[in-house]
């Protein structure tokens, strides 16, 4: 396993705000697009994910990088260093005017644990990281469960039902998480399947933060796998993981 230091820490923090930034002049209008142009998430997309590979790429040359935007190169399997990354995550809501809950994700894998993770959301003007990684979050006295605003989860319903507990839906996997960090929902929950970019930075931030990550079965993520596939995931509280993990198993 490779020696991580501060400078990976903060530079994630940087590089995630750094893309966050073009991401709200590109939806402003600045680049000849704005949230009325078909092709914006598109292009922001890209211009997100060539700005964050130079910026990884100049400040660590050795390593390498796994974006959703780029070609998945299998030589990464070798390495340790794996930055892992999503350009723009809400590629939907970011294309919807107003709409906050899209995120930019930069991660560091190390060995295949998420050591390292950044999650900015630009309309918000909020990163969270593991570089100054934000306090666990108090207890509620109703448990808040956040799940996808595009699709049916029925496990969300199953716990909601189970915990007496209020139902919410957003966007982008890294607002829904950083929504459980910051205290607006006590639980994230997903089934259907997503990537490894699309939450190996919130499972790093959510790990640096005190917060539960695993599988819905309670197995460990790991990332910088041969099969990208994530197929569940859960975030919540650390107090309420025995309790749900109990009633999903």
């Amino acid at each position: 396993m490779a020696k991580l230091s501060e400078l990976d820490h903060e530079f994630a923090s940087y590089a995630a705000t750094e893309a966050g930034k073009l991401l709200l002049e590109i939806r402003d209008g600045n680049h000849g697009l704005d949230a009325s142009s078909p092709d914006l998430g598109t292009f922001g997309d890209t211009q997100s994910h060539e700005l964050l590979i130079k910026l990884i790429s100049d400040q660590f040359p050795d390593d390498v990088i796994l974006s959703e935007e780029g070609i998945v190169d299998n030589s990464r399997l070798s390495k340790d260093r794996v930055w892992i990354i999503d350009p723009l995550d809400g590629t939907h809501e970011y294309c919807i005017k107003n709409r906050s809950d899209w995120a930019v994700h930069v991660a560091l894998s190390n060995n295949g644990i998420p050591e390292v993770g950044a999650v900015a959301l630009p309309s918000l003007g909020k990163i969270y990281s593991t570089f100054r990684p934000p306090h666990p979050p108090s207890a509620s006295d109703t448990i808040r469960i956040i799940y996808s605003r595009t699709r049916s989860v029925p496990v969300a319903e199953f716990l909601s039902e189970e915990l007496n507990g209020d139902l919410f839906r957003m966007g982008s996997a890294g607002a829904k998480a950083m929504a459980v960090i910051n205290g607006d929902a006590d639980i994230y929950v997903h089934s259907g399947g997503q990537y490894e970019w699309d939450n190996c930075a919130p499972v790093a931030v959510a790990f640096a933060s005190g917060i539960h990550a695993s599988r819905l079965d309670g197995s460990p993520l790991r990332y910088n796998q041969k099969d990208l596939f994530v197929p569940d995931l859960l975030i919540c509280r650390k107090d309420l993981a025995d309790p749900v993990l109990t009633l999903l198993g």
